[in-house]
């Protein structure tokens, strides 16, 4: 596990084997709370992908996860890591947290794999945050759960 803090927010990067029962709840409970019901969108949201996975958490200074990402090696999703499930606690976003949180997942793949490409597949409305950290699009839209979604690529 790697912690790190910044701003007022602690960051930990575990892989899912080492969450906790708690931890994996609260990642749960906010990734639920943002994609399956402020989205309005019934899907699958636990899967496959996350006893395989690297989960990054941010928590505030009472010990709340208000940030999320999920870190998935290379070969599960893609050909190369991935990152998913990227989401803010609604009361926390507009504060830079998203910049933030995205910085700490790219440093933590470079420090665990070093220089690689990482894959994504981001909602349309999102593509311009994902670009200002070097992703850049490499697909037509497409529908996912009724969402709007394109597929992206950092290249190492």
């Amino acid at each position: 596990m790697a912690e790190v803090k910044t701003s007022n927010i602690s960051y930990s990067t575990k892989p899912f084997k080492e969450l906790s029962v708690e931890e994996y709840h609260h990642l749960l409970f906010l990734r639920t709370a943002v994609f399956v019901v402020e989205q309005n969108c019934p899907y699958q949201e636990v899967d496959e992908k996350d006893p395989l996975s690297y989960h990054l958490f941010g928590k505030n200074e009472q010990g709340e996860v208000i940030a999320v990402t999920r870190i998935v090696p290379p070969g599960i999703s893609y050909p190369e890591i991935s990152i998913g499930r990227v989401a803010i606690k609604k009361e926390y976003r507009e504060r830079g947290l998203a910049h933030e949180l995205i910085r700490e997942t790219l440093s933590f793949i470079k420090n665990k794999w070093g220089k690689e490409s990482i894959r994504i597949s981001a909602q349309e409305h999102l593509t311009n945050y994902y670009q200002k950290h070097g992703f850049k699009q490499v697909g037509e839209m497409y529908l996912e759960d009724n969402i709007p979604h394109v597929e992206m690529l950092k290249e190492s």
